[in-house]
């Protein structure tokens, strides 16, 4: 047998079942093995896209996923995505063919280019251990929750494994849960006994049942009111206690309680300018406790007055059985009454700014957030359109939303959506992109179109980089380079196999209702022109960030 089946027979065996990627001679072998072997392998357009779908894919599932590229072309045409996946902390395994030969036209250092994107990396070297080699890559990024980037040399690859080498490989087991230690639970324990008004803010580390639990029970035990970061999205939607997202695109309501802390906790959450606008949703006189189980994490992004080294179902289940009596804390009746009648961002009163030509986009939200059905997997691209649909578009869970915003790239909406509705495809899945990210993207609605997804994509569509032209146009730039003359994006999904309707007033989505209704054989596109006239409420926020 030869090193490249070995190893994709080996990988799959361990537990790999979503292989994403664009087959080339260098991973022809290797990837053929890996669907002989029982993976599902997902051909993308672009190894870009290819590289966000493994990264949805792994984050919704809460799997190992794989993402298999050529050598050279393969793996940079792939970075973007790749880059995404390891400041996310994505357990995302990378095989990568490699091109050794001094005189390749393919040959490119790819080990320095995964180190300074902050992916970690492996060599497959031998015929011998190349199963081992493999292993280790994997259990390194299930066990650290890491990037890894496998290199696969292209002669290591052809060769001959020995008689005698073990070829199958034991599935690993998941990383060990880290416990905290007895001083650190009980100075947390004395934080929330002193605190009246404490909010707990659960970011990815959280994004469990097993979390989520252990934090509700927790926060009803103290009178917490319930945040998340943008990626722990609906982790809390039940519970009526629950401010939905912390940071810019908090509702007015949600930043008014948040300011009104007195403790902040965040549990598997970086506390960053993000999520609390630069440190100004955190009161003056607030304490502020961060949990999470890498201790380099507790302090990165801003001080805190306590950090606990520990994973986040078990230091709130220590904390609460160190506690018996429930405390009203800041779940006081008037909160209640004020959650009821203003918590979400649709019960904010606005004055409708659509005309004949142009929907207002929270118009347009709230609207979709209405016809379309509730069990849904919304995925975000990045620019000033992404507030309405983070804000404004309801889900039913913390894996009903997939938000690939840690590097900020715009164009990886549609692919994050393609991988999360692989991953729940029990649910509507809904990509909401602005017009430049989806024209980036757009070679992957073939994807879509070819996976038989019944996929919703709406675009905001500005004709512009809206967030480009907010915050350089006010000062009298001139914005020739970020706009651009109308584009008929929805001929083009037509191209593509996808139903499409223009939406220029709320009158027009009657059409997304009807597909809704309908037998849903194709996928929806939704080319929404959107009002241009000013930049979304988060933008001059997060462009502080710049």
């Amino acid at each position: 047998m030869k090193v490249a089946e070995a190893v994709g027979r080996a990988l799959v065996a361990s537990g790999i079942d979503h292989v994403f990627g664009v087959v080339g001679s260098g991973n022809f072998h290797l990837t053929n093995a890996m669907v002989a072997a029982g993976a599902r392998f997902v051909a993308a357009r672009h190894e870009g896209g290819a590289a966000t779908m493994a990264d949805a894919y792994a984050r919704t599932s809460g799997t190992l996923a794989a993402l298999s590229v050529h050598q050279g072309p393969g793996l940079t045409n792939a970075l973007t995505g790749i880059t995404e996946a390891a400041k996310s902390r994505t357990p995302l395994l990378v095989l990568a063919a490699e091109a050794t030969a001094q005189r390749s036209n393919f040959r490119v250092e790819q080990a320095v280019l995964a180190h300074s994107v902050g992916a970690v990396t492996a060599r497959v070297t031998t015929a011998h251990d190349a199963v081992d080699q493999a292993a280790a890559a994997l259990r390194r990024a299930r066990h650290e929750r890491r990037t890894v980037l496998l290199n696969l040399p292209l002669e290591v690859q052809a060769l001959d494994v020995p008689a005698g080498v073990p070829l199958d490989a034991v599935p690993p087991a998941g990383p060990e849960a880290v416990e905290p230690s007895r001083k650190a639970v009980e100075d947390l324990v004395r934080a929330l006994e002193r605190a009246r008004r404490p909010v707990f803010v659960a970011g990815r580390g959280a994004r469990t049942p097993a979390a989520r639990d252990a934090l509700i029970a927790l926060a009803e035990r103290h009178g917490a009111l319930l945040a998340t970061s943008a990626v722990a999205r609906g982790l809390f939607r039940a519970s009526p206690w629950s401010l939905d997202v912390s940071g810019g695109f908090a509702s007015p309501l949600a930043t008014e309680l948040i300011r009104g802390a007195d403790l902040v906790v965040g549990w598997g959450c970086a506390l960053n300018m993000w999520t609390m606008r630069h440190g100004t949703l955190i009161g003056p006189d607030a304490a502020v406790v961060q949990v999470d189980d890498d201790p380099e994490a507790l302090g990165a992004h801003r001080e805190v007055d306590l950090g606990v080294v520990g994973d986040v179902a078990r230091t709130a289940w220590r904390a609460l059985a160190a506690v018996t009596d429930g405390r009203e804390g800041y779940r006081t009746s008037g909160v209640a009454a004020a959650l009821a009648e203003r918590a979400r961002w649709r019960d904010v009163p606005y004055e409708d700014e659509g005309t004949r030509e142009r929907i207002d986009p929270r118009t347009l939200s709230i609207a979709l957030d209405e016809i379309l059905p509730a069990e849904r997997v919304v995925g975000v691209d990045s620019g000033n359109f992404m507030g309405y649909p983070s804000a404004y578009l309801s889900v039913p869970d913390e894996n009903g939303f997939c938000f690939t915003q840690a590097f900020q790239s715009i164009g990886l909406g549609l692919a994050t959506t393609i991988g999360a509705a692989l991953a729940r495809p029990d649910r509507l899945p809904v990509a909401a992109l602005g017009d430049g990210g989806a024209l980036m993207s757009a070679v992957e609605l073939d994807t879509v179109r070819r996976l038989g997804l019944p996929m919703v994509v709406v675009v905001y569509n500005d004709e512009a980089y809206g967030a480009e032209v907010h915050h350089f146009g006010p000062d009298g730039f001139p914005l020739d380079t970020v706009t651009f003359p109308e584009t008929d994006i929805a001929a083009v999904a037509r191209g593509y196999g996808f139903e499409a309707v223009t939406v220029r007033t709320p009158a027009d989505l009657k059409a997304v209702a009807d597909w809704v209704a309908g037998p849903r054989s194709a996928p929806l596109l939704v080319d929404a022109k959107v009002t241009r006239e000013h930049g979304a409420w988060w933008l001059e926020e997060a462009f502080r960030g710049h």
